[in-house]
């Protein structure tokens, strides 16, 4: 009896049943997927999504971002009311299209707009790979080819943060369209010396990576993205040759020239911005020898 009480007993790990989990509120945790620790979600967000025991980072929303990144109360939205059609009747996309609004409170797959980083009155396309996995149809392309028109037309800059699967194979060929529209605009930016920023997130890939995404004055990009065109299967079944393991990683891209530089997600706001000012400076100082 007395060896029974004060034995060593052997300890077990207690599995909740199926009551108790259900009792953790929905949201409230939330694992990594870098190093799989569990994390509460508020944590998480007050650390801009990045994991803080390994850095991983997890997407985040584009009016998440739009928080981080712009002076408070600065930012003003574009063309939010634009909405994708079914132009080739195909099954089901109204459906998904609204299952997307309704899941992310977004009308489409970018947000567009102008504010503030560090005082300077910046444009903005960002990317939310929530709503059809970033996918370009036509009224993302849309978007972002106006707000590429209006930062020329109004001599600002222009950041875009891409985060996408591709073109939307829903809209056919009018999705890829949206490539060559798109890269034009860019063109058209740089022949009047516009700035464009380029920030690649997890995932950049398809006809958003062969367009616009690669065709700017900085090609940045965060940590661990996936970027690329075709994915990893298909290339090696092409090749017929293993690829390495970070193979289309940013890191990767960074150490082959694709990419300018790898940039923290908490040091993004104060990287962008440094850059701003250095090319504000640089515009004031041209246009004043062009008078001279």
């Amino acid at each position: 009896m007395l060896k029974d009480l004060f034995g060593k007993k052997k300890k077990y790990a207690s599995i909740p049943g199926e009551n108790a989990k259900r009792d953790i509120p929905e949201g409230l945790m939330q694992k990594c997927g870098g190093c799989q620790k569990i994390f509460y979600q508020k944590e998480l967000q007050k650390n801009l999504n990045v994991c803080p025991e390994c850095g991983h980072h997890h997407q985040i929303s584009a009016y998440d971002r739009i928080n981080c990144l712009f002076d408070e109360g600065s930012f003003q939205e574009w063309d939010k009311d634009l909405l994708s059609q079914n132009p080739l009747n195909f099954p089901q996309y109204e459906e998904k299209i609204e299952k997307d609004r309704e899941k992310t409170g977004l009308n489409e797959a970018v947000v567009t707009g102008e504010g503030k980083i560090h005082d300077i009155r910046t444009a903005i396309a960002i990317m939310d790979a929530r709503f059809r996995m970033g996918s370009m149809g036509s009224v993302v392309g849309e978007k972002i080819t106006r707000a590429i028109e209006q930062a020329r037309i109004e001599k600002m800059p222009i950041i875009i943060f891409t985060a996408s699967g591709g073109a939307r194979m829903q809209e056919g060929v009018l999705s890829l369209m949206q490539m060559a529209k798109t890269s034009i605009a860019i063109q058209r930016l740089h022949a009047e010396n516009g700035l464009f920023i380029s920030v690649m997130t997890n995932p950049t890939t398809g006809g958003v990576s062969a367009s616009f995404a690669s065709i700017g004055d900085y090609n940045f990009a965060e940590p661990g993205a996936l970027i690329g065109f075709a994915g990893r299967r298909i290339i090696e079944q092409t090749i017929r040759e293993k690829l390495p393991k970070d193979f289309q990683t940013a890191e990767f891209q960074l150490k082959h020239g694709q990419v300018d530089k790898v940039i923290e997600r908490q040091e993004m706001r104060d990287t962008l911005g440094m850059i701003l000012d250095i090319h504000q400076v640089g515009g004031e100082a041209n246009e004043t020898s062009t008078r001279v």
